[in-house]
C-alpha cells in the first residue's frame, strides 16, 4: 500500500477506531481449553458480546472446568460430540497446536465457518495439506492473525491513512524480552518454533503492510538458556528492493531486568515515524499497555508524540480476526483478510526463512511447488 499524499498537522481519532464485526452474531465452539483460550480468545469475545455456547478439549477436565469458570453451558471431550451439538450457524474457534489442524478439519462438517489459531501447520506442506482440506469441504476459514487488528496497529493504520507516514521505506521490528516457553508444553517437543509460533505475527504484519517480499535471508538459533527447546533467537532480512529496509530481530532470553527488554514495530515513511510497542511480550503473560508513538519528518526528537489507543493486543486484537469472519460470513464485509489463502502465502513466507537459515538466501515460492 502507498501513502504518498501529504500529511495533515493533527492525529487522527486513534481511540474510536471499530474492530469488524457482524450485524448479528454467531455461536462460537471452541476446540480447545489451552492458555490462548483462556487469557486471550474468551476474554475478547466476552468484550465484543459473541457468544460462546460449548467448549471441547480432549481433557475433558480442563474443558469443564474452563467452562464453568466463564460462564459457558456446554463442555465436550471429542471433536463428534462437539460437532453433533452444534448449530448450523456455528463458528468453530480452533485454538490447538498447529499440528492436529489436519486431523480435526476433516471431522467438521463441508461449509463450516472456521477461525484456526495460527499457524497453519508446522511446516508448507501441512499448509497445503489444510489449504486443500479447506477448499474440499468448502469450509469458510481464517487464520488468527490477531497482530493485524492490535489496537496499536490499527492506530498507525490510521495515521498512514491520514497521510501522516508518507511512502513507507523502513520498517524495522525488534523483540528482546525473556519468554516462559514452559507455559506451552507442547513446544518441549516442536521442531521449529520462534518463527513458527512468535514472529510468525510480525512477518505477516509485514505482508499485510507491504505485501510478499521477493527474497528472504535469515537466521534462527538456539539459545543455551532454552538448551531442549528449537530455536528461539532470529534475525531476518526481507528484499522489498533497493529503496525499502525490512528486518525483524527477536531474542527471547534477555532476562536481565526491564531496563533493556523492548518489543516494537517502527514504520518509517516520507512524512513521519510511527513506533507500535507490544507490551504482552514485556512481562509475559501480564503484560503491559501496548503504545503507539509518531513523529512528524524533520520535526527533531520533541517530534515524538503519544497516540491515544483503547485496548492492547491481548486481549482486544482478538475481537478482530473473529468478527472480520462472521462479518464475512453473513455478507456483510467484502473481504476476509487472513483467509486460508492469505495465510498460506504467510506459511509460504515462513518456510523460505527456514530454509534461508539452513541453507543461505532463499527465493520465496509462493505457487505449489513446495
Amino acid at each position: 500500500m502507498a501513502f504518498d499524499h501529504p500529511h495533515t498537522s493533527a492525529l487522527p481519532d486513534t481511540q474510536s477506531i471499530k474492530m469488524p464485526r457482524p450485524k448479528q452474531p454467531r455461536p462460537i465452539l471452541v476446540i480447545g481449553a489451552g492458555g490462548i483460550v483462556r487469557a486471550a480468545h474468551l476474554p475478547a469475545y466476552a468484550m465484543a458480546g459473541f457468544p460462546v455456547i460449548g467448549i471441547m478439549d480432549e481433557n475433558a477436565e480442563r474443558a469443564t472446568s474452563l467452562a464453568t469458570e466463564r460462564g459457558i453451558p456446554n463442555a465436550f471431550s471429542t471433536i463428534a460430540e462437539a460437532v453433533r451439538f452444534a448449530p448450523d450457524d456455528v463458528i468453530f474457534d480452533v485454538a490447538v497446536p498447529a499440528s492436529q489442524l489436519v486431523h480435526i478439519l476433516p471431522q467438521l462438517k463441508d461449509g463450516t465457518a472456521v477461525l484456526m489459531q495460527k499457524p497453519m501447520g508446522e511446516t508448507l506442506a501441512e499448509a497445503a495439506a489444510i489449504r486443500e482440506i479447506c477448499r474440499n469441504k468448502g469450509l469458510t476459514a481464517s487464520v488468527n492473525f490477531s497482530l493485524r487488528y492490535s489496537p496499536n496497529n490499527l492506530a498507525v493504520q490510521a495515521l498512514a491513512d491520514a497521510g501522516m507516514i508518507g511512502a513507507i521505506h523502513d520498517v524495522e521490528v525488534q523483540t528482546s524480552t525473556f519468554t516462559p516457553w514452559h507455559l506451552w508444553t507442547f513446544l518441549a517437543t516442536a521442531p521449529r518454533l520462534e518463527i513458527l509460533y512468535h514472529s510468525i505475527h510480525y512477518f505477516d504484519l509485514i505482508r499485510s503492510w507491504l505485501g510478499n517480499p521477493r527474497s528472504v535471508s535469515a537466521k534462527t538459533v538456539k539459545s543455551p538458556h532454552a538448551a531442549g527447546l528449537a530455536a528461539t533467537k532470529t534475525v531476518a532480512i526481507l528484499d522489498y528492493g533497493d529503496a525499502m529496509r525490512v528486518f525483524v530481530a527477536t531474542n527471547h532470553s534477555h532476562e536481565f531486568g526491564e531496563a533493556h527488554q523492548h518489543s516494537f514495530v517502527q514504520f518509517e515513511g516520507l512524512h513521519g515515524a510511527a513506533r507500535m510497542t507490544m507490551g504482552v511480550n514485556l512481562d509475559y503473560p501480564t503484560g503491559r499497555p501496548d503504545t503507539v508513538e509518531y513523529a512528524r519528518r524533520g520535526a527533531g526528537e520533541a517530534s515524538w508524540t503519544s497516540v491515544p489507543i483503547q485496548g492492547n493486543n491481548f486481549p482486544d486484537g482478538f475481537m478482530g480476526p473473529m468478527g472480520a469472519l462472521q462479518a464475512y460470513v453473513e455478507g456483510s464485509a467484502a473481504s476476509l483478510p487472513t483467509h486460508f489463502e492469505d495465510a498460506y502465502e504467510t506459511m509460504a513466507l515462513v518456510e523460505a526463512l527456514y530454509r534461508s537459515s539452513d541453507n543461505g538466501a532463499a527465493y520465496v515460492s509462493f505457487k505449489d511447488d513446495i
